[in-house]
């Protein structure tokens, strides 16, 4: 069995630390780089119900995309959540290592599993980076266009269900072909989708005004698909997994979380 350390360094050769944005915070959070490792758990959210996962699975160690500690802690004492969660990993011998905007950026990274979840052929990052193959969201293409309506049908069909399901703005039968992904908050990237001249922009967190204004740019504006943060970085779960079952085969015994994090749990 190889040492949380040879994970870790697996899994910072996929997702370079470098890549990550000033203000992330990437890496491991706790655990013994020494201590061995036979069970992993992959998810998005490194949250009560995952990490009771992990507990239940006999992991050793949870992989996660958001981070737990993103802003800066002086403590974590046992009575506050987050806290609570570092003690209950501590105490099951469980280490934490999360891969955070440098999964976002890495080539290939969050947005290029979306994108092969929805089935499109990568061309380039939406916003790349000076050298060309990293950044964040991604640009690709379907083998053959499709009406709106469709493809909107098509984004639901190939990612986990949630209460708030998947939202479409756009004519429902306008052809796409070529389309931008960004998985997590996206509406950033409004404007550099429009610029890049695609049919439709998947992202998440899509919020009121900034849609409504990129809509009314222009009949030529992308039309929009609207999803939810963890659905929309779901897809990342397994691209990482298959990361480290490559670099382990018959050694580490790799597992996607099954559990879904979405907040939203009713639906009237």
């Amino acid at each position: 069995m190889p040492a949380l350390a040879e994970v870790i360094a697996v899994l910072e050769d996929a997702y370079p630390p470098a890549l990550a944005e000033s203000w992330d915070a990437v890496g491991l959070v706790c655990g013994d780089p020494a201590e061995t490792v036979e069970k992993v758990l992959v998810c998005v959210d490194p949250v009560a119900d995952t990490i009771d996962e992990a507990i239940e699975a006999g992991a050793q160690l949870v992989v996660a995309h958001h981070p737990l500690l993103l802003r800066g802690v002086h403590g974590v004492p046992a009575d506050t959540p987050k806290g609570a969660l570092v003690h209950r990993l501590i105490r099951a011998g469980i280490a934490l290592y999360c891969a955070h905007t440098n999964a976002d950026s890495a080539n290939p990274g969050v947005s290029d599993a979306l994108a092969e979840a929805i089935g499109l052929r990568v061309l380039r990052p939406l916003d790349p980076h000076p050298d060309g193959g990293t950044g964040l969201g991604r640009i690709g293409e379907l083998p053959v266009p499709e009406p709106f309506a469709a493809f909107v049908r098509r984004v639901a069909a190939a990612l986990p269900r949630t209460e708030p399901g998947v939202l479409g703005a756009g004519d429902p039968d306008r052809l796409i072909r070529t389309v931008a992904v960004s998985g997590g908050a996206g509406d950033s990237f409004l404007e550099t989708a429009r610029r890049a001249g695609v049919d439709a922009y998947v992202t998440a967190d899509l919020r009121h005004h900034p849609a409504g204004e990129h809509l009314e740019t222009g009949p030529d504006a992308p039309a929009l698909v609207g999803l939810t943060h963890w659905a929309s970085e779901w897809p990342w779960c397994g691209q990482a997994s298959a990361v480290l079952r490559t670099a382990f085969a018959g050694n580490v015994d790799v597992h996607v979380s099954g559990r879904r994090t979405d907040p939203w749990t009713i639906r009237v």
